[in-house]
């Protein structure tokens, strides 16, 4: 991919004692910069892969090496060799010819086979609770089911899916510098196409444009036309009437009525025939797993899992042997329609609003070079079936946040409980509680398997990397040649623990092209020696580059984890100023270390952690510690005696598995060998190791310190009071106190809402029921101003300063 721009961004004119705000590139700025290795493609790892745990024949089935060395294409790329047809006027209309060549294939028989359907027929007959013969007629219900399947879609119109095409294509280009796809994750989805199950794509939900572009991508891959499970909230009622002639289905607000409502049965029987008679013809589906953007809460969405549990119901009760499961991730430079309040939930999308929004962009990327650039990531597409055979075995007991942290928090007790933790913030809607209880589970474990999926598979952006480096390493300032080398490092980083990068090119264009994106949170001043100083904007721009960094989290997640366990190891021992090398003298048991591990993998939520529910907290603890020691952060310390910490070879079986046959062990047993007891680990004296340690920290000190602030804030809250005006007061807090100690990354409202869930799972925060609706208390146990400190104390263990 490459980022090469020929204009230079324009800045606001502005001055400082040091220099004077300039543009980014001036003539007299003469480094020579070389293209680096990785950015060129010989080392960009391959992504995407399925679980081999749980899906171990898909894992092998649906991949072939040789797709590791195609390259990709540019979707939006279309030339006069795109078409049939050659010449003059060709090169000017290839792209409205190109829309026109699409196979786009239609069935207009949908809607008669889905009230043909067995469950509908037994609601007409009176057979099945919730249709005729409960006072009404059968004909007054086959009019409602008439007007429920035409809430949730209607026949595409060829005409539209062509000109929206065309209109797409011409806007895309205009918009993007490019939307790159791998043609080896193509490959993948074909094949899976020609094994004979229906697919579902699964995806991630960054923009409210992802429901055109991934349509538009996967039509012009020959998959045909993609059916959008779109949520009805972001949508008004002209717009939902467009979208379902262009394919899209919503689920009808009849379905999230109770379990014994007539309404509600009839309702979620028709949906569940229209998702029948949709996969039973091999149409592919797309489900948005994240909640549309702009919206506060979970990040799991309860529609897309209310969709997938009817895909799974269908597999279930038999109407279609398998699906194929295929995790999608979009990654943008910057997301064109980010909002810029996230505070307050956005209104739904119009016809007329959406135009102009077009309109606008369009009139801002007009006669300017600042484009983002896009990459779409298809991972390994395994079966549904194979996973629910296979992921149920490894489901085991969990507790609440409550039972495994508070006697912990306050000191009752030291010893962690050897169980996972329950977390579950999405709520539940009527159809996914239609399923039974077992089936639930399954659903949401899925939901958080293939999340986990589609952020393990995303290309880090160069906005990610530009913005952790100037949030977390250069608040002050930095000068762009030092920058540059800290770019390129970081990137070498990314690559280096098996994560791709969304760009490549020559590091000078790859900075102008950054830079120039993020203009409107970046100052660059000019000093005396010729050279640039890059200053992020104090205030809400350092909230902006927060938000940007948080897609390089994934990557560099365990060691984050690691070395603020480390810290609150250190924290107790010695002043957190002290210097680095009598931090070194300290020695650091492994089960110390397992220990705060587990802590702050309790405290963190999992919408961060994202954790696969087939791996054990304690499998995560041995990756957390096997990543500090590849990245040099710790050392083994070998005692005079003991066994060298590299033989493996002279472990052995514990008592407890040396009678079972060599094929009867399973994964929760695989830790049951012997290791040498009292194994201890020291900081790394290397020169680099103080800087990446502190590095390390502080990508999770947002998420950290807005803990903290909720923690201080407990005391100044006004309780009792509902959880939306609750979340009002601590996120004006949390504006105060960055205003005060200039901490302006904490000071987000999604942090906020998590570190009162977090609460509420902690036993903190207790909800209520009262005649105006449920209302946040503070609970009897943190009433005492006591144990408030405690908790704060607790977290704050875990931050470097």
């Amino acid at each position: 991919m490459d980022t090469m721009l020929k204009s230079s961004p324009q800045t606001q004119p502005t001055s400082s004692h040091n220099g004077q705000e300039t543009s980014l590139w001036s003539p007299g700025f003469g480094m020579k910069m070389e293209a680096i290795t990785p950015f060129l493609g010989k080392y960009r790892p391959f992504m995407g892969r399925c679980c081999q745990t749980c899906t171990p024949k898909s894992w092998e089935t649906l991949f072939h090496r040789s797709i590791m060395d195609l390259g990709f294409c540019n979707v939006i790329l279309v030339k006069e060799e795109n078409t049939r047809f050659r010449g003059w006027l060709v090169r000017r209309l290839c792209y409205f010819l190109w829309s026109l060549e699409q196979h786009i294939p239609v069935s207009s028989s949908a809607s008669q086979k889905t009230v043909e359907s067995t469950g509908v027929q037994n609601l007409l007959s009176g057979r099945a609770p919730g249709g005729a013969g409960e006072g009404q007629a059968p004909d007054i219900v086959k009019k409602e089911v008439q007007r429920i399947l035409g809430h949730i879609q209607a026949t595409p119109r060829p005409f539209l899916l062509r000109l929206l095409n065309w209109a797409l294509l011409w806007f895309l280009n205009r918009l993007f510098l490019n939307v790159q796809l791998h043609k080896g994750q193509m490959k993948m989805v074909h094949k899976a196409i020609q094994e004979g199950p229906p697919l579902v794509f699964l995806s991630t939900h960054k923009s409210l444009l992802d429901g055109f572009l991934l349509p538009f991508v996967l039509l012009s891959q020959g998959l045909g036309v993609l059916r959008v499970a779109w949520d009805p909230c972001t949508c008004s009622p002209a717009l939902r009437a467009l979208l379902r002639k262009l394919g899209g289905l919503f689920l009808p607000p009849e379905a999230s009525l109770s379990l014994d409502s007539s309404e509600g049965i009839l309702a979620r029987t028709v949906v569940h025939a229209a998702v029948e008679q949709l996969l039973a013809s091999g149409q592919p589906l797309l489900i948005f797993l994240e909640k549309p953007p702009g919206h506060l809460g979970p990040r799991l969405s309860a529609l897309g899992q209310a969709w997938l549990g009817m895909v799974v119901q269908v597999v279930q009760a038999g109407v279609i042997p398998d699906a194929t499961l295929v995790p999608v991730a979009i990654t943008y430079d910057l997301v064109p329609d980010a909002p810029c309040d996230v505070s307050h939930d956005l209104a739904p999308l119009g016809l007329w609003t959406g135009a102009l929004a077009v309109l606008r962009r369009l009139c801002s990327c007009w006669g300017c070079n600042r484009r983002v650039c896009v990459r779409v990531h298809l991972a390994q597409p395994f079966s549904l079936q194979e996973y629910t055979i296979n992921a149920r075995s490894c489901w085991g007991r969990r507790q609440t946040l409550e039972q495994l942290l508070q006697p912990i928090v306050l000191g009752q007790c030291t010893a962690v409980p050897d169980t996972e933790k329950e977390q579950e913030w999405t709520p539940s809607t009527g159809s996914l509680l239609a399923l039974k209880e077992e089936d639930q589970l399954l659903v949401r474990r899925l939901s958080q398997h293939v999340l986990s999926a589609c952020v393990s598979s995303s290309a880090v952006m160069s906005t990610a990397i530009m913005a952790t480096l100037l949030l977390f390493k250069h608040q002050k300032g930095v000068v762009l040649s030092q920058l540059l080398g800290e770019f390129a490092w970081l990137t070498e980083e990314t690559l280096l623990r098996g994560f791709d990068v969304g760009f490549s090119g020559q590091l000078r264009c790859l900075a102008q092209h950054t830079l120039s994106l993020l203009r409107a949170h970046v100052i660059l001043l000019r000093v005396h020696q010729g050279d640039l100083v890059v200053v992020p904007r104090p205030g809400p721009g350092l909230t902006h580059l927060a938000r940007l960094s948080a897609d390089l989290l994934p990557t560099f997640l365990s060691e984050a984890v690691g070395a603020c366990a480390v810290r609150g190891l250190l924290a107790g021992r010695m002043p957190p100023e002290g210097p680095w090398e009598l931090q070194g003298i300290e020695l650091l048991s492994q089960n110390e270390l397992y220990r705060q591990i587990l802590l702050l993998l309790h405290l963190l939520p999992q919408d961060l952690l994202l954790p696969q529910p087939c791996q054990s907290s304690y499998w995560y603890c041995q990756e957390v510690l096997d990543r500090l020691i590849q990245c040099g952060l710790l050392v083994a310390e070998e005692t005079p005696g003991s066994w060298p910490a590299c033989d493996t070879g002279r472990q052995h079986l514990s008592a407890n598995l040396l009678w079972k046959p060599s094929g009867e062990f399973t994964d929760s047993e695989s830790d049951d060998f012997e290791e040498p007891e009292g194994r201890c680990f020291k900081l790394s004296q290397q020169k680099r190791c103080p800087d990446f340690f502190l590095f390390l920290c502080r990508l999770l000190s947002p998420m950290l310190l807005a803990f903290a602030q909720a923690a201080a804030f407990l005391h100044q809250g006004q309780l009792p009071d509902s959880e939306s005006g609750y979340l009002e007061q601590l996120f004006q807090f949390l504006q105060d106190s960055a205003q005060e100690k200039e901490i302006f990354e904490c000071a987000d409202p999604n942090l906020a809402i998590s570190a009162i869930w977090t609460f509420k799972d902690l036993g903190v925060l207790q909800q209520m029921p009262s005649p105006t609706g449920p209302q946040l208390h503070l609970s009897p146990t943190f009433a005492s101003r006591d144990n408030q400190d405690k908790l704060e104390q607790f977290i704050r263990q875990f931050i470097c300063s």
